[in-house]
């Protein structure tokens, strides 16, 4: 009994190995848009990655069938909104103050002016390319309201909001 234990064990470790080989790049980059901090400094992605793909190992016999891919981002998701809720109050309904700029980090500072919800949505939608209705189920919430937070965030990255107008010099006649 032990031994078939220990086989048992042990085909679980590398099927799970073989799976974090092929998927935690992706997870990873994931997380780090959902936390829009920068590629090479990312310690708030890399700890939700670690909290989600340890949730997976956990679940593992379980999966039977279900994509494991699916369920580490799905807690990815979780465990993002879950944070984002306790550290910005109803999952960041105010706009963020907008990020200092990091020297090769574009797309981190674009992503930094949304809310974590909306990032919670966009990334979703367009960088994982899950549907409204699973997302809407992920997150609890109706399709419509998905749709207007995607809506509202590519309105705020593709329109971003201006400075104020500049000042025009005085031309004084000579």
């Amino acid at each position: 009994m032990r031994e078939r234990r220990a086989f048992q064990n042990a085909r679980r470790a590398r099927e799970f190995e073989a799976f974090v080989a092929g998927a935690a790049g992706r997870l990873l980059h994931a997380a780090t848009l959902l936390t829009a901090e920068p590629p090479n400094a990312n310690p708030r992605a890399r700890r939700l990655l670690t909290l989600a793909l340890a949730h997976t190992y956990a679940s593992w016999e379980r999966l039977r069938g279900e994509d494991p891919y699916d369920r580490a981002r799905q807690q990815l998701a979780v465990r993002f909104a879950r944070g984002a809720w306790h550290q910005y109050g109803a999952l960041g309904r105010s706009r963020p103050a907008p990020a200092p700029s990091v020297p090769g980090s574009g797309s981190v500072a674009v992503l930094a002016r949304l809310t974590p919800q909306e990032r919670l949505v966009l990334v979703l939608r367009m960088y994982e390319g899950v549907a409204e209705e699973q997302t809407a189920a992920l997150l609890g919430l109706p399709v419509e309201r998905v749709r207007a937070i995607c809506a509202r965030a590519m309105t705020t990255l593709l329109h971003p909001p201006r400075g104020p107008a500049p000042t025009m010099a005085k031309v004084v006649p000579s």
